[in-house]
């Protein structure tokens, strides 16, 4: 282990022997470091912490603190940043809350840009992107590769689906279905398309876009309601995976959704 003498690492801390901590650093107790992490100069890690394999922290980042709710009493509950995810300078990410299921998760190889926050019992899902000066609410759910760009704000309980990509400086108050493309201003977000790009470059079949393009445009073009648009769906497309994790999204959402 490599610890820049000006760091301060706490002797009860679980960090594996190949770890480099730069300078100024702060670990306390209950934080484990799995092998491979780098952590840069003035970065905080508390609480309930643990950083899987191969993560880089960068400056100024601050993990694992209490959440900001007035609920929290100081119960014991967790932080996992999974293998891979990099976090990006001044981000800030809570521990979860007893009440959300006491945990906060990052999935791997994640990406969260700078001045980044996600707030207690978050879900981020593998391969997501959260660019600079996003924030989530508490008891927000991001799904794998979907990608939230700056300055975006997302209210408490709001889930953003597989592959979906939000535009710069949205304000989402409501759930955005997987594998489309939304914008704002503020709150009065739009739905602006399918996320074709995103689909290619994840190489998707030809005949799951095509059955994800139908989809679309029965939700979104149709003029049906969504209870219309959902039987329809499954009555005129295939059950591929990709289907069935769109109308299941849409079947379990609390907030409703854009359209």
């Amino acid at each position: 282990m490599q610890v820049d003498s000006s760091s301060k690492v706490h002797p009860d801390a679980r960090i594996a022997d190949d770890v480099t901590i730069g300078p100024y650093s702060i670990i306390g107790p209950n934080v484990t470091i799995e092998s491979g992490v780098r952590i840069y100069s003035h970065v905080v890690l508390d609480g309930h912490t643990t950083i899987r394999k191969n993560c880089k922290i960068f400056p100024g980042a601050i993990l694992g603190t209490p959440p900001q709710d007035l609920k929290f009493k100081e119960e014991d509950t967790k932080l996992i940043i999974n293998e891979n995810s990099i976090i990006r300078e001044y981000a800030m990410l809570n521990t979860g809350t007893k009440g959300g299921g006491g945990e906060t998760v990052i999935g791997k190889n994640c990406f969260l840009m700078a001045y980044s926050h996600v707030a207690h019992d978050c879900h981020i899902g593998d391969h997501a992107i959260l660019m600079n000066g996003v924030n989530l609410a508490g008891h927000v759910t991001i799904e794998h590769h979907a990608i939230i760009s700056a300055l975006t704000i997302i209210h408490q309980e709001v889930r953003v689906g597989a592959y979906a990509m939000i535009g710069g400086g949205s304000s989402l108050g409501k759930d955005i279905v997987p594998y489309i493309r939304a914008i704002g201003p503020g709150f009065d977000l739009r739905i602006s398309g399918l996320n074709t790009v995103g689909l290619t470059r994840n190489n998707f079949p030809e005949d799951v876009k095509n059955a994800l393009k139908q989809a679309y445009k029965i939700i979104f073009l149709s003029h049906l309601n969504v209870s219309q648009a959902l039987l329809r769906i499954k009555k005129e497309l295939p059950a591929i995976p990709e289907i069935k994790h769109l109308t299941t999204f849409i079947e379990t959402s609390k907030r409703g959704i854009y359209r």
